[in-house]
């Protein structure tokens, strides 16, 4: 799920850019800080928003930088377990798919890509044995979010199932809609 998440932190800017404004010093600073950063806590930071407040700088002896306290908000991506989530699949091998979500990416096992044997073909496609649906690289599908892992702080698991009712590829599922229709219709 995407969240506007608000912080306080004191935020170091060094001597260098003490002939930029303020805000500016301060963005400058937080963008470096929290590129590419990830907390268990407030999960993968996408963006700084913006900063709401900075309060009066301090400069500790010795260091030469000066500290603000300072309120900002940040766009922020935090998985939740059993989220529905849509992502185009961005590989495939033997043990099952991986499935870009916006920010990272998730994996499926082969075991949950499908009610059905699954098959992986050397084109890197898996195939349902008899339902024959396949799914391969650049399907955009509809996925749950079953496990999350932060055990390597910097690099987190994401589990995904697609055996679920409204679930899996998107054009299995608007094929499905569209036979039920006309089921309905002819009754």
């Amino acid at each position: 799920m995407f969240y506007e998440v608000e912080v306080k932190s004191h935020i170091r800017v060094p001597p260098t850019l003490f002939q930029e404004d303020l805000d500016k010093a301060i963005l400058s600073t937080l963008n470096k800080k929290f590129d590419g950063f990830i907390s268990k806590d407030i999960g993968l930071i996408i963006a700084i928003s913006g900063v709401s407040k900075i309060g009066e700088g301090v400069i500790i002896p010795g260091d030469g930088a000066a500290y603000y306290e300072t309120t900002f908000k940040l766009y922020v991506f935090k998985p939740d377990l059993q989220e529905v989530v849509l992502g185009k699949i961005t590989d495939i091998t033997d043990f099952g798919a991986f499935i870009n979500i916006g920010v990272i990416d998730g994996m499926i096992h082969v075991s949950q890509t499908m009610d059905d044997f699954v098959s992986f073909s050397k084109n890197n496609i898996l195939t349902g044995k008899e339902s024959k649906r396949t799914l391969k690289i650049g399907d955009v599908c509809r996925a749950r979010i079953i496990a999350i892992s932060y055990k390597e702080p910097t690099n987190p698991k994401i589990g995904l199932t697609m055996r679920q009712p409204s679930l899996g590829n998107v054009q299995w599922l608007e094929a499905e809609l569209k036979k039920r229709s006309d089921n309905a219709k002819k009754k």
